[in-house]
This record gives C-alpha cells, structure tokens and sequence, in this order.
C-alpha cells in the first residue's frame, strides 16, 4: 500500500515521467520516509512499553556481564532474531544506552541488527548456498562483536549525546505502573524521541532517495571490478551513501555477481550498505556526537574491508 501510494503521488499527483531518474528518487523518498517514520514509531513504542515490563537494571543485568567480551556476543545475537535496518535500530541502541547497558554492547547489537538476520540469512542460503551465508552470518558476527568490544574498550561514554542519560526512570517507578499508564508512558516517551530525530530521518532519506535514483546503475561494477586490487575498499565506499535492509540489498548482490564482481567484494558492499550506511550516520548524530561517528564508521570501515578481502582469499 505505501508503494502504491508513493507511486500515486510521484507519477499521479506530481505527473513525473515513470521510470526517470528524478521519479525513482522522489517515489523512494516518499515511500521510505513514511516507512522509516512509522517503523520508528512502532518500534519506539514497543520498546517503551518492553521497558516497563524489563526495567533499566534488569536489561543491565543481563547485557552487562562481568566479562564484557560475554556481552557482545549476548547483543550480537539478539540482534540476529531483531532484523531492523539500520535507521530503526537506533530506538534500540537509545533504550540500552539508557537503561546502563555498556556502550561497547549496544554497539555490537547496533552493527549485528541491520547486517545479519534470518531473513538475510535464508536469502543469501536460497540464492548462494549454504557456504555463502554461513560465513556471511559468521563474519558479520565477527565483526559485530569485535567492533562492539573495541569502541567498549575506548572508554567514550562522554561522546553519547547527554539527553541520552537524561531519559532515565526509576525501576520501582516503572513497575508499579498499571497497564493504562505504561500506555501513557510509552506514548510520551515515543513522541519525545520521535520529535528530536524526525528532521534527521528526513535528511537522511533525502540523500539516499537522491542516490538511489541518479547512481549509475554500473558504477559499481565499473569502478570495483575484479581486477581491480582496491575494489573492496572502493565497493564499501560506494555502499556507504546508499540506503537498505539486508534483504532489500540481496537482490542487487545477486545482480552484482552475475555480472562478475568477487564475492567478497560484493559482500562488502552489502555490509556497508545495511550497516554503515550514510542515512545511518545522520540518524546517529542526534544521539552520538561527531567523534564517536567518526571512530563507529571508521572501525566499521576497516572491518568490513578486511572482511570482504578475506572473502576474496577463501571463496
């Protein structure tokens, strides 16, 4: 229904010649601002409301092991069974910060969530076979729990935006709620946050409904092509502007290797597209301050690079 009324409005109300560049790009701004939006909504709310049920020292107790290692993984994993993309992770990311979780921990959730899930998974499996998404599932765990435990071991709390801590409420306090008020609360709490990220949403869309409609279609296989030993650092680069889920991207994995590209190369633009994109980033910025991005996306950089040439080396 949201593409047939995308669709409605860009080639319908605003009369856009269909299949233009400028009709692509208007027609997935719509489209993915409404979705991003209410996805947002929905899953702030939800989130909200598992609060009232699972308390700030709870949700610590169990993310917050004594070895800190332990709880990326534990995070890594939870975000395997929690396939969101990676702009409606962020309510997730805001509710573990809060609730005392290791800063180090919510990272490994926010990298695993968008990168690797069932649905990717069961994708890459139907289309590559099991070998393909068994190390695809492998390696984005990987990198998950490593990239996690390093910005954990950084000791950068002070770069997380202070209103972040400021959100608190107390754990007796939450759970003597009635059913009523943990409505209430959760509906205050989804209004608040969606008030402070609403314009980054609409900026980050906008750049990637912009790509998406005047990218050259070949760029990527042009520029990263398999003779070419820079193409896995090029193919993350390309994929960072770009906006997807991990099983919206699969299709054009799939395309990309038809038509030659190493599959470690393609696989790294398929992580920097779903976990390090540019929408992201500026999602991110009215949670973490510029530092902390900087130091996020460059280990994710690495990572996925490192990733992707490994790829090439095994496959």
């Amino acid at each position: 229904m949201l593409l047939e009324f995308a669709e409605y409005v860009t080639y319908g109300l605003f009369q856009i010649s269909r299949g233009s560049m400028l009709g692509d790009a208007v027609s997935f701004f719509i489209y993915d601002t409404i979705k991003i939006l209410l996805m947002l909504a929905v899953i702030i709310f939800a989130v909200s409301m598992m609060r009232t049920y699972f308390p700030a020292e709870r949700t610590k107790k169990l993310l917050s092991h004594k070895r800190e290692f332990f709880g990326n993984i534990m995070a890594a994993l939870l975000g395997i069974v929690t396939p969101f993309c990676s702009c409606s992770a962020v309510p997730m990311f805001i509710g573990f910060v809060e609730s005392g979780v290791p800063l180090g921990v919510t990272f490994s959730f926010l990298i695993s969530s968008p990168m690797v899930n069932e649905v990717a998974v069961v994708l890459l499996w139907g289309m590559f076979g099991w070998k393909i998404a068994g190390i695809y599932m492998a390696s984005g765990l990987l990198v998950a729990i490593i990239a996690g435990y390093i910005i954990g071991k950084l000791g950068i709390e002070h770069w997380v935006e202070e209103y972040v801590y400021q959100t608190k409420v107390g754990d007796s306090e939450i759970e003597s709620l009635g059913m009523s008020d943990r409505i209430q609360y959760a509906k205050e709490y989804t209004l608040e946050i969606m008030r402070k990220v609403w314009p980054y949403v609409i900026i980050a869309i906008g750049i990637g409904g912009f790509i998406h409609g005047y990218a050259p279609e070949n760029f990527l296989v042009e520029y990263a092509g398999k003779d070419n030993m820079f193409a896995v650092p090029i193919a993350v680069l390309i994929g960072v502007p770009l906006y997807s889920n991990a099983a919206g991207i699969i299709p054009i994995v799939y395309a990309l290797m038809e038509k030659g590209l190493s599959t470690g190369t393609v696989l790294a633009f398929m992580m920097a597209v779903t976990a390090l994109s540019l929408p992201e980033m500026i999602i991110l910025r009215n949670v973490l301050k510029p530092q902390l991005i900087a130091i996020f996306a460059s280990i994710m950089a690495v990572a996925i690079t490192i990733t992707g040439y490994l790829f090439n080396v095994i496959i």
